[in-house]
């Protein structure tokens, strides 16, 4: 048995039929062709496939996407406005926070969540913010030091 659903991502409305126990991961990078978001360890666990809904950072693998229905939901590729990269995707690039590159939406996407709350969190709370991405390449510095280069510029 299938359902229908109307999703709102990225500011757009998409109308999907889906079995009722599909993901809202699996259906962004299934149905809608929304790859950004990964699929890491499936439990959430990792925070690869961490998007925004309703304001605030989920597990996307954790998610009945039916029950996203109605709900704003902003994935990684919403990020980039008008062919321009969103600050923090800038500073990620700039002071070479982004390694192989598989956990960078997810952990973008739980910064961006707390940016919007708090546009100079300290250190403490970005790494709070962060606290459920993982990610293997790197010892985190570098993105501290990109979220800093943009809330603490000079």
């Amino acid at each position: 048995m299938k359902i229908p659903v109307t999703l709102k991502v990225n500011g757009e409305t998409y109308e999907v039929v889906i079995a009722p126990y599909r993901t809202l991961l699996d259906v962004l990078r299934e149905e809608l062709r929304l790859t950004g978001s990964k699929k890491g360890c499936d439990v959430g666990d990792c925070g690869a496939c961490t998007v925004i809904l309703d304001g605030k950072p989920v597990n996307s693998c954790l998610v009945i996407a039916a029950t996203a229905e109605g709900r704003e939901i902003q994935t990684i590729e919403g990020l980039a406005q008008n062919g321009k990269l969103h600050p923090l995707q800038e500073a990620f690039v700039k002071e070479g926070a982004v390694q192989c590159g598989f956990c960078t939406p997810g952990i973008l996407m739980s910064l961006k969540s707390l940016l919007d709350k708090n546009p100079t969190p300290t250190r403490d709370e970005v790494k709070t913010a962060m606290g459920g991405n993982l990610c293997r390449c790197t010892g985190y510095s570098k993105m501290f030091k990109a979220v800093e280069s943009i809330t603490r510029p000079g």
